[in-house]
């Protein structure tokens, strides 16, 4: 991503990490008057999935979740930094066991309390491959998560062997092997509590969730909007500025742009490429122009028989050498993305430049050899499937373009009506070669970039691609004694990436949004994300 700062945060210890509560929140500003009491607005996706901390991997459903629910920790929109929420303190001695201590006081929005069995249900709940959740992965690293999620057949038992309550406030994990960042993960949503009432009926609570976040849920009128309001008694570090969010589901970012200008909507994602040249201009300070930790790639179906065989891996790389980042992220994208040239974004731990090699760069006569070395395209035609409602048609039309100016591919898009229906038929397999595939950090380090993508089995690995290589060495990395090993580690692993180019990096993301005149103190992380709380309404 193209960022002139990197984004850090704090790296624990190598023998002993304590991790304690910390009374800091993001910092206020802004000028004028504003109104805790009234709500901004959003623009969003529809959710792939119903409302379920552990079926969400896109930002349609996921954005909608962490601010309904809180987990042990989350990250200062600030500085990217690990701090407390839920958990007073995480303690370990050797990364393989953590010692979990819960702040008093915490509940739901039903008012029921929230305490350790809240989380420990939860994660047995979501690992457990009968309940079918996307993420069920994240909790792979628990001992016991073969037990309730096996690689086939039924499950064995209904909970983790690794996770264990004390007592209300007191629980312990262990993992199956050692983890240096496994800390870092427990800030991603998966690892949310869930109330006791969820699992009378998970379907419903799906369509009606109960959390314990910052915001309480109104209403979801499907492919419309969903409503949120500020929960009084949200016992956070981060209390709301403001009365809560809406989330608008819009079918093009054009659409939402007209909305954002006109003031019907407050706060953008992405304006679209037609704006790129244009909304700084158009928006004056209220244009947001800031790095995030995230990367636009193409992956392919490699559990389709004609991009399965190894050879296909030199087409791959073929395609990847005729595609002019240079010239797509100058022009259509006006300078708002810089060419990537590693599998990780720029601005987290652990990324290093140029691991792609050769591939990522433009060259026309070693894309027409290695794409012939490797058989060719199969049909000699590669579609590649977005969603339609992303801002995406310019840019894939220009890399298609490439492709067949370069190599005589017949490259086509292939447009999904919206997010929701693109990710059903990439999840689902239910598309031929390939498809747009972004990824926003989850964890501010490269193993997220990495291992939860391209690991075998990983719950975003969309492709089908297993290498026991690339597996070993991140399995590897894990284990490593500190994070900055566990870092350099997955660097190993990412160069695996470049012998089988699972999916082709094109560039990294800015954020480039913006916000309208009825609110004021808007900023975004370097997850792509407004600080939500922190946003005020004017009077």
């Amino acid at each position: 991503m193209p960022a002139a700062t990197r984004v850090r945060w704090a790296l624990a210890g190598a023998t002993s990490v304590a991790l304690v509560a910390s009374g800091c929140s993001s910092s206020g500003g802004g000028g004028g008057s504003s109104d805790s009491g009234k709500s901004f607005s959003y623009q969003s996706s529809e959710p792939q999935n119903p409302l379920q901390p552990a079926n969400a991997n896109e930002s349609g459903g996921g954005r909608i979740i962490q601010n309904l629910f809180k987990g042990l920790v989350d990250y200062d929109p600030s500085n990217a930094q690990l701090r407390m929420q839920v958990a007073q303190s995480i303690d370990t001695s050797d990364a393989q066991t953590f010692n979990v201590t819960l702040k008093s006081g915490w509940t739901f929005h039903d008012g029921s309390p929230v305490t350790a069995n809240s989380f420990v249900d939860a994660w047995n709940w979501a690992a457990n491959t009968s309940n079918n959740q996307i993420n069920s992965s994240w909790f792979g690293d628990i001992a016991g998560y073969k037990d309730v999620h096996p690689e086939s057949g039924a499950p064995t038992a209904t909970k983790m062997s690794g996770l264990t309550v004390t007592d209300d406030t007191h629980f312990t994990i262990k993992l199956s092997t050692k983890v240096s960042y496994f800390e870092y993960k427990l800030g991603y949503i998966a690892f949310s509590p869930l109330p006791t009432s969820f699992f009378s009926d998970p379907a419903a609570a799906g369509e009606k969730p109960i959390g314990n976040g910052p915001y309480q849920f109104v209403s979801w009128e499907h492919n419309s909007q969903v409503v949120t309001k500020t929960f009084p008694n949200y016992m956070g570090v981060d209390k709301p500025k403001n009365g809560g969010v809406v989330f608008k589901m819009y079918n093009s970012a054009e659409a939402a742009y007209a909305d954002l200008q006109s003031n019907n909507l407050d706060v953008m994602d992405q304006v679209p490429p037609s704006a790129l040249a244009t909304y700084k201009t158009d928006l004056g300070d209220r244009a947001i122009d800031s790095p995030q930790g995230a990367i636009q790639n193409i992956g392919f179906t490699l559990y389709q028989p004609e991009w399965s065989s190894p050879n296909t891996a030199k087409v791959r790389q073929g395609l990847s050498m005729a595609i002019d980042r240079a010239t797509i992220t100058k022009t259509v994208l006006q300078g708002s993305r810089s060419p990537a040239s590693a599998w990780t974004a720029e601005g987290v731990e652990g990324y290093k430049a140029g691991t792609c090699g050769d591939f990522c760069n433009f060259n026309v006569d070693q894309a027409k050899q290695l794409i012939a070395e490797g058989g060719g395209v199969p049909g000699n035609k590669l579609t590649i499937t977005y969603n339609a409602d992303g801002g995406h048609k310019e840019w894939v039309d220009a890399v298609c373009n490439s492709i067949r100016q370069s190599t005589g591919v017949d490259c086509l898009g292939d447009p999904k009506t919206d997010f929701k229906t693109a990710r059903a038929a990439i999840t689902g397999h239910q598309i031929n070669g390939a498809f747009r595939t972004g990824w926003v950090q989850d964890y501010p380090l490269n193993a997220n970039f990495l291992a939860d993508v391209y690991r075998t089995g990983a719950a975003s690995n969309d492709f089908g691609y297993s290498s026991p290589e690339f597996d070993q060495l991140a399995n590897q990395a894990d284990q490593a004694a500190t994070i900055q090993d566990s870092a350099t580690g997955y660097q190993k692993a990412e160069a695996v990436l470049a012998q089988d180019m699972p999916a082709i990096p094109l560039w990294y993301y800015r954020t480039n949004s913006g916000y309208s005149t009825n609110v004021q103190n808007v900023t975004f992380d370097s997850f792509g994300n407004p600080a939500w709380t922190q946003v005020e309404v004017k009077g």
